[in-house]
C-alpha cells in the first residue's frame, strides 16, 4: 500500500515537473501574456483585455507597418507598452492636416474613426517630417488624443521590441486573433 502511494506521488511530481517545464519554455521563448492598461489603443484594444504576444516572429523577419507590438518603453524600468507600427526604417514620417504621411503620401488608417485628428507632440509636430533611422520604428496608439507614443518621445529601436501582439484571450467576448490592417501603399 505504501509503495503504491509513493508511486502515485512520484507520478504526480513527474507530471507537475513536465507541466512547469513546458509552461516556462512557452512563456520564456514563444509567447507571453500581457494586460492592456489604459485606453491608448482604443477602439481596437480595450483596457483590461489580456493578449498573448508572439516572441519569435521578429527573429525571422522584420516588423511590418500596421502590426501591434509590445516593447520596452523608453526611459522606463522595463515597463512594456503596446502600440501600432506606423513608420519603418528609412522612411520619412510626417504630420499634415492631422494625418500621418509616409514619404509625402497620406497614410489611410481605415481601422480608426474617419474624423480622428492626430496632433503633434514634442518629437513630431504638425507640418514636420523626420527620417526614421535604420533599426528604428515610429509607433502610435490608436486613440491618438490619449496615447503617449513616438510623437512625444521618438523612435523605438528594434532590439527593444519584445513581441508582436497576436491573440486576445480575455474577456471571452473579445477572444480571437488580432486583425491585420491594410494600407493604401
Amino acid at each position: 500500500m505504501l509503495k503504491k502511494v509513493g508511486t502515485i506521488i512520484f507520478d504526480l511530481l513527474e507530471i507537475l515537473f513536465f507541466a512547469i517545464s513546458i509552461f516556462l519554455f512557452v512563456y520564456l521563448l514563444i509567447m507571453q501574456p500581457h494586460r492592456i492598461k489604459g485606453t491608448s489603443m482604443y477602439p481596437n484594444l480595450h483596457d483590461g483585455e489580456y493578449l498573448l504576444s508572439d516572441k519569435i516572429s521578429y527573429k525571422f523577419r522584420n516588423p511590418a507597418r500596421g502590426e501591434i507590438i509590445v516593447f520596452k518603453a523608453p526611459g522606463s524600468n522595463g515597463e512594456e507598452f503596446i502600440k501600432r507600427i506606423i513608420g519603418l526604417p528609412g522612411e520619412e514620417i510626417g504630420l499634415k492636416d492631422g494625418k500621418y504621411t509616409i514619404n509625402g503620401k497620406t497614410l489611410n488608417e481605415s481601422y480608426l474613426p474617419s474624423d480622428l485628428v492626430t496632433n503633434g507632440g514634442n518629437f513630431l509636430s504638425e507640418g514636420e517630417t523626420v527620417l526614421i533611422p535604420e533599426n528604428n520604428y515610429f509607433v502610435s496608439g490608436d486613440n491618438r488624443p490619449l496615447s503617449s507614443d513616438s510623437r512625444a518621445w521618438g523612435f523605438v529601436e528594434k532590439d527593444k521590441i519584445t513581441g508582436k501582439a497576436w491573440f486576445i484571450y480575455w474577456p471571452l467576448e473579445s477572444i480571437g486573433t488580432i486583425k491585420k490592417v491594410k494600407y493604401n501603399f
